[in-house]
C-alpha cells in the first residue's frame, strides 16, 4: 500500500514538471530554438504564431510545419537539437550557407529526419560512428564543404533507405565503407583525404564523386589497387640516399621552372609592349584588338586580318547587307574600327566592332559551315535577315568566302543571359526580370516555328549564352536558324539540340527538340545552375545534366534546393516560380510523346505572373512523409505525381 501511495505522488510530480514542455506549439519551441542562435536578425519575423507558415525558413504542408530551411542567414551559435525534438512533424532539416562550427549536433535523436543539410559551415571534428544510428527513414545526407575528419561513419553507411550522399569538401580520411545502400541518386565524395580500395558496389560511379583523394584505388579512378605506392619518409626521420637523390631533382627542377617562367614573363612584357605601340597607331578589326579584349585573344584577333582578301574586291570583298536596315557603314568602315573579342567558342570568335560614325556590331566568325553551295548559302541568308521580331536579334548584313564566314548582328546592350545568371558581371537577375526573359524567349522561339513550318530546328542552338538583352532586359535570341549551312558532324558535336535525348537514341531530332532546349534553359534560369552537358563534346545526355538533376530534387523534397537563392527571398511570387519549373519538366520530358509541343509551352508561359495565385502543396504519400508536387487550384494547370515524376 505505500509502495503504492509512493508511485502515486511520484507520477503526480513528474507531471507537474512535465506539463509546461508538453503544452508547447510549435511556434513557442521554434522561439526557444531561435534563442540559442547567434547572428539571427534573418527570424526577426518569427512571433505572430498565426501565420507561423510565412515564418522566414519554415516549409509547411497544407499549414502544416514540417521542416526548418535556415539558408544563407548567416547563423551562428547553438543548433538545440533537444529543442528540435519536441517538434514531433520535424523531418527535414537544412542550415546550408551559415557559419556554424564546431562538432556535428546530436541530430541521431531526431529519428524521424528524412532530410539533413549542413553544406558550407565551420563544423569540423570526427564524427561518432553512431552519429546516424536509429535514423531508419533518413534519405538525405549533405554535409559538402565543413572541416570533418575521421572516418566515415559506419552508422551512416548501414542506413537502409538513404538515396543522397554529398560529403565532398571535408577531410574524411581511412576507406570507404560499405555501403548497405547499392544504387544512390546522388553520391559525392570528392576532395576528402580517403584511401584504399573503394568498394565494389560503387565502382559504377562517375570517377568525379572520388576526385581529390589521392590515396583511392580501384574502379571508378584509374589507379589500380595492385601498384603498392612506397611509404613517406616520416618527419624527423633521416632521408635516405635514395629521398637525398629526389631532393636534388626536385630542387634543379624547380629552379629551371623559376628560370623559364621569369624568362617567359620578359619575353611576353616586351611583346605586349610593342604590340601596344602599334594598337595606339590604327586600331582595326582586321589586324588588332583593343584594350579591352583580354591577352589571350590576341592570336585569334590577328587571325582575322581581312585586309588582304578585300583587295580582290567584287562580291567577295564586300559585306552583302540583308533586311530592311542596310547598316549605315561599309566593309572598311568595318575594318577600321575597334574591336572587342566577346568570346571563342566551338563555332568561332565573337567580336564587338565599334564602327567611327556608325553602330556597335557584333561579329561572328562561323567556321564549319561549307556543306552548302554560294547559291544556297546566300538565300537562306537573306531568308533569316528577313525575320523580325521583338526578341529576336536582327541578322545585318554576312560576309561569305570558302574558307570562312562571318555574321553581323545589332549589338546586345547587357550582354548575355548567361553573364548575368552565373555571375561575370555581377548582376542579380530577380523573379520579375527572370519571368520578363522566359516569356520573350518563348516568343521568339515560337515566331521562329511559324517562320520555319518545315524545320525540325528552327534555331537549334538555344541556350543561355546566345540570348542578348538590351538595355531593358528584353531577351533577344542569337545563332538561330544555322543548323541547315552548319556542317552536320560539327553540329552533332557542339550544338546543344543535339544534347537532346532522342538524338542520343535515335541519332536525329524532331519538331520537339528545341522545346527540349527551351525547358534546359528555364530551368538554368530558375536554378542558377549551369546545364553540364552542355559542357561534353558529342551527342547525347551525361547523367549529371540538369535536368536530371531538378527530376531528383522534385522527387524528394524539391523545395529544399532547386530554386535559385537569389530568387527566393520574394514569397509571394514562388507559387509561379514552382509552375514554370514544372513547365520545364514538361519541356524536358525524354519521351517526345509526352514532352509538350511549342504552343502548349507557349500558352502556359503566357499565363504566369509575378505574384503568387492560391496555390497549395500536397503530399503524396503521407504516411511516409514524401512531398513530390504542386497543386495549383487557380485553373486546370494542375500536376500530380504521376504524371510530372516517371
Amino acid at each position: 500500500m505505500a509502495r503504492n501511495i509512493a508511485f502515486y505522488f511520484l507520477m503526480l510530480f513528474m507531471g507537474f514538471c512535465l506539463v509546461p514542455s508538453l503544452g508547447d506549439t510549435n511556434g513557442q519551441i521554434l522561439m526557444r530554438f531561435r534563442s540559442f542562435l547567434s547572428n539571427a536578425n534573418a527570424l526577426n519575423d518569427w512571433g505572430d504564431e498565426s501565420r507561423l507558415c510565412n515564418w522566414a525558413g519554415l516549409l509547411c504542408n497544407n499549414q502544416t510545419f514540417y521542416g526548418l530551411r535556415l539558408e544563407n542567414m548567416g547563423l551562428s551559435g547553438k543548433i538545440d537539437v533537444d529543442t528540435l525534438l519536441e517538434m514531433t512533424n520535424l523531418i527535414s532539416f537544412s542550415v546550408i550557407n551559415n557559419s556554424f562550427e564546431g562538432p556535428m549536433p546530436a541530430f541521431k535523436k531526431l529519428v524521424k529526419l528524412r532530410a539533413l543539410f549542413l553544406s558550407n559551415n565551420n563544423f569540423s571534428g570526427e564524427i561518432p560512428s553512431d552519429a546516424f544510428e536509429g535514423m531508419k527513414i533518413l534519405k538525405r545526407v549533405v554535409l559538402p564543404e565543413n572541416a570533418f575528419t575521421g572516418h566515415i561513419p559506419e552508422s551512416l553507411a548501414k542506413l537502409p533507405r538513404l538515396l543522397d550522399l554529398d560529403l565532398h569538401g571535408n577531410n574524411f580520411g581511412g576507406s570507404i565503407p560499405e555501403f548497405q545502400v547499392k544504387d544512390f541518386r546522388v553520391f559525392n565524395l570528392s576532395n576528402n583525404q580517403l584511401e584504399g580500395p573503394i568498394p565494389p558496389t560503387l565502382s559504377n560511379k562517375d570517377p568525379s564523386s572520388f576526385a581529390g583523394n589521392n590515396g583511392l584505388c580501384g574502379k571508378p579512378v584509374s589507379r589500380p589497387c595492385n601498384i603498392a605506392s612506397k611509404p613517406p619518409t616520416h618527419l624527423g626521420e633521416p632521408p635516405t640516399p635514395t629521398n637525398k637523390k629526389k631532393h636534388h631533382i626536385i630542387l634543379i627542377t624547380i629552379i629551371v621552372v623559376v628560370a623559364v617562367i621569369a624568362l617567359t614573363s620578359i619575353v611576353a612584357l616586351l611583346f605586349i609592349h610593342n604590340r601596344k605601340k602599334r594598337r595606339n597607331s590604327q586600331p582595326i578589326l582586321g589586324q588588332e584588338v583593343n584594350s579591352r579584349s583580354n591577352a589571350a585573344s590576341f592570336n585569334e584577333a590577328q587571325s582575322l586580318d581581312l585586309t588582304s582578301d578585300f583587295k580582290k574586291g567584287g562580291e567577295h570583298g564586300d559585306l552583302t547587307f540583308v533586311g530592311k536596315n542596310k547598316g549605315g557603314f561599309d566593309m572598311q568602315a568595318l575594318l577600321r574600327a575597334s574591336a572587342e573579342v566577346l568570346g571563342s567558342g566551338n563555332f568561332g570568335s565573337t567580336y564587338k566592332a565599334m564602327i567611327l560614325n556608325g553602330p556597335d556590331v557584333v561579329v561572328k566568325r562561323l567556321r564549319h559551315m561549307n556543306n552548302v553551295g554560294k547559291e544556297e548559302f546566300f538565300e537562306h541568308m537573306r531568308r533569316l535577315g528577313s525575320l523580325t521580331h521583338p526578341n529576336i536579334l536582327p541578322l545585318v548584313a554576312f560576309y561569305n568566302r570558302k574558307e570562312e564566314k562571318f555574321l553581323v548582328y545589332e549589338f546586345g546592350e547587357n550582354g548575355s543571359l548567361a553573364s548575368h545568371l552565373h555571375g561575370r558581371n555581377g548582376s542579380v537577375l530577380n523573379w520579375s526580370t527572370r519571368l520578363k526573359i522566359i516569356k520573350g524567349v518563348a516568343r521568339g522561339l515560337a515566331y521562329l516555328y511559324r517562320e520555319f513550318p518545315g524545320q525540325n530546328l528552327p534555331h537549334g542552338h538555344l541556350k543561355s549564352s546566345n540570348v542578348v538583352l538590351d538595355n531593358s532586359f528584353e531577351p533577344r535570341l542569337t545563332e538561330y536558324g544555322l543548323v541547315p549551312v552548319m556542317n552536320k558532324n560539327h553540329a552533332q558535336q557542339f550544338m546543344t539540340a543535339f544534347k537532346a535525348p532522342e538524338v542520343n537514341q535515335f541519332d536525329r531530332p524532331c519538331e520537339k527538340t528545341d522545346v527540349w532546349c527551351l525547358g534546359i534553359l528555364i530551368l538554368e534560369l530558375l536554378t542558377g545552375k549551369f546545364p553540364a552537358n552542355y559542357l561534353t563534346h558529342g551527342k547525347g545526355v551525361v547523367n549529371s545534366d540538369l535536368a536530371t538533376w531538378v527530376n531528383l530534387m522534385v522527387r524528394e523534397e524539391w523545395s529544399a534546393e532547386v530554386l535559385d537563392k537569389d530568387i527566393m527571398g520574394r514569397k509571394n511570387g514562388e507559387g509561379e516560380m514552382l509552375k514554370l519549373l514544372r513547365i520545364g519538366m514538361f519541356c524536358c520530358e525524354w519521351d517526345v510523346e509526352s514532352r509538350w509541343d511549342w504552343r502548349e509551352a507557349l500558352a502556359k508561359i503566357e499565363e504566369l505572373k509575378e505574384r503568387d495565385s492560391e496555390y497549395e502543396y500536397y503530399s503524396s504519400n503521407t504516411s511516409e512523409g514524401d512531398l513530390y508536387s504542386l497543386s495549383v487550384t487557380e485553373d486546370d494547370f494542375s500536376f500530380t505525381a504521376t504524371s510530372v515524376l516517371k
